[in-house]
């Protein structure tokens, strides 16, 4: 793989500081607690990965499995948001707060982490044993790394991420954990700020996209127990998931997943049985794959075991029909994100990324300080558009102005600007209209942000022919793009986003220097997976 060999987890663990002996210790203990819990490695195993990678654990082929199942892991030994509404001791608490509105199912699953890991006697510390203990994205960043950052879009996302976090433990986690712990029998035991910490970066390193069977999530005999709080719960769960669709392809994060219906042996289930459930969760064993942009495999879910013999498990199934080499390391891919993202999220960069993007950026509060703030606010409003765009760095090769003209014609849609109103057609359409690489709802944004007193004087009055003076009704925001371009074309659209361009490459050079600088730093760095190297080459990058 071109890169810097990211993984799935890519962390920078002190655990890894333990001696051999300890670490195959945890391991034997985590293999054991999947064995216990119905987990089969068929034609796998979970080993630790070279040290100079940095990766930690991962999995690896061990044998031929013929029908390419490599691992298999029951459906109730993943963390979910209905598995924590049902806990025994968080369920009670954590229900109140989410029947309320005020934590999603995303806090849930990290509440239990945090919980989990401070509990003396929990039943997943084997599992947890095997997690890093820090972790590589800014987040984790010392004060001086992460000021590395500064003039990119990460270290503004990254401090108000950071405020957000401590914000939300200081005011529902530590209280609320100590109380569990007190509950718990454990009186003695602290929680700290780096504990939440921990378990927000664990759920949203390992966490996947689980296309649960909707009987599953939604028990008949618990549906017609109308004194069964847990249906209730899994029922607020779908707030925050997407559910409703059979999927076949792609989840979010890039993972392939089967129509369960085709899983059913031909059998036609009801619209109710056969709907698929997205639900985030953590999937213990699958979560050790570590990332690839070619993947060896991809994970499934069967519902009624007619694949792996378990009902209600998700698989890992071989990409590939030949058998493995031995030895050799099974990835999964998480679709297509930038390195801005993957920085952001898992802490690595990828060299010549193919899902690298730019991204455009107005910010929302700028308009506030432009003449005219209100009405243009009411018009942005009324177009529907857009103050921030990413480009694929693929749409780039040749400039803002691309070869390919079949893609920008579906982005911009041009035939949006033709029409048949009294005034269309006065200004003439320009030659790059179908070149131009940035989407036109961006332009349009732009268009309406440049507008001088005069050009705002004349969207009204082209508006008002149409609607009449007592506006007997509201403009379209196809009438209302119409006005706009009319009324001042693309000129001051144009100077505004080179303008932005130049600001946003500004930023950049005067905290790091020019992409010469950035090359020659990175030839002075010796560890190709230290944080320094992922900064300089995103902001390498970025430029």
């Amino acid at each position: 793989m071109n890169g810097l060999n990211p993984s799935f987890s890519h962390r920078k663990q002190s655990n890894a500081m333990a001696s051999p002996e300890e670490e195959e210790a945890k391991l034997e203990r985590f293999l054991q607690w999947l064995q216990v819990n119905g987990v089969e490695l068929r034609g796998c195993k979970i080993k630790y990965c070279d040290s100079k990678s940095n990766k930690g654990f991962g999995i690896f082929s061990a044998n031929e499995a013929s029908d390419g199942v490599l691992l298999v892991v029951p459906l109730h030994l993943a963390i979910t948001p209905m598995r924590v509404l049902q806990d025994s001791l968080l369920g009670p608490e954590c229900r109140a707060m989410f029947e309320e509105g005020e934590v999603d199912d995303r806090f849930l699953m990290i509440l239990l982490l945090t919980l989990e890991r401070l509990r003396k006697n929990s039943s997943w510390k084997p599992y947890l044993d095997l997690l890093p203990t820090t972790f590589g994205n800014p987040l984790w960043f010392t004060d001086d790394e992460l000021l590395e950052l500064k003039g990119t879009t990460l270290y503004r996302a990254t401090e108000l991420q950071k405020k957000k976090l401590q914000s939300l433990y200081d005011d529902k986690v530590k209280g609320l954990v100590k109380k569990l712990l007190t509950l718990d029998g454990d009186s003695e035991s602290e929680v700290c700020f780096e504990d939440f910490l921990w378990a927000n970066s664990v759920f949203w390193t390992r966490a996947l996209n689980i296309p649960l069977p909707h009987s599953y999530v939604f028990p008949q005999t618990q549906e017609e127990d109308s004194d069964f709080a847990a249906s209730k719960d899994s029922e607020l769960c779908t707030n925050h998931i997407l559910s409703g669709e059979l999927v076949s392809g792609k989840d979010e994060k890039g993972f392939r997943v089967q129509d369960v219906d085709s899983q059913v042996n031909g059998m036609t289930s009801t619209p109710i049985q056969g709907e698929t459930i997205w639900v985030e969760g953590l999937v213990p064993g699958i979560d050790f794959c570590n990332h690839d942009l070619k993947a060896a495999a991809t994970w499934e879910v069967d519902r009624t075991g007619s694949i792996t013999g378990v009902p209600f498990s998700m698989y890992l199934l071989a990409a590939e029909q030949s058998p493995f080499e031995i030895e050799r390391e099974i990835s999964i891919s998480y679709g297509n994100k930038g390195n801005e993202e993957l920085l952001y999220l898992y802490g690595f960069v990828i060299d010549n990324n193919p899902d690298d993007y730019l991204m455009v950026h107005y910010p929302l509060e700028a308009i506030q300080s432009v003449p005219f703030s209100d009405s243009k606010a009411q018009l942005l409003e009324a177009q529907k558009a857009e103050l921030r765009c990413l480009l694929p760095r693929s749409l780039l090769d040749h400039g803002f102005f691309s070869e390919c003209t079949a893609k920008i014609e579906q982005n911009n849609k041009s035939g949006d600007r033709v029409h048949n109103y009294s005034w269309s057609g006065q200004r003439k359409m320009p030659s790059y209209l179908d070149k131009l690489v940035f989407p036109e709802n961006l332009l349009t944004a732009l268009r309406t942000i440049a507008l001088q007193e005069d050009e705002l004087f004349q969207v009204s009055s082209l508006l008002e022919e149409l609607v009449g003076s007592g506006g007997e009704r509201q403009p379209s925001d196809a009438e209302v793009r119409a006005a706009v371009w009319e009324a001042c074309g693309d000129s001051g659209a144009l100077q505004l986003l080179v303008d932005l361009l130049q600001t946003k490459m500004a930023d950049l050079e005067e905290n790091s220097g020019a992409e010469d600088c950035d090359i020659e730093l990175l030839k002075e760095v010796h560890s190709n997976e230290s944080r320094e190297q992922q900064i300089i080459m995103y902001e390498k990058k970025s430029k």
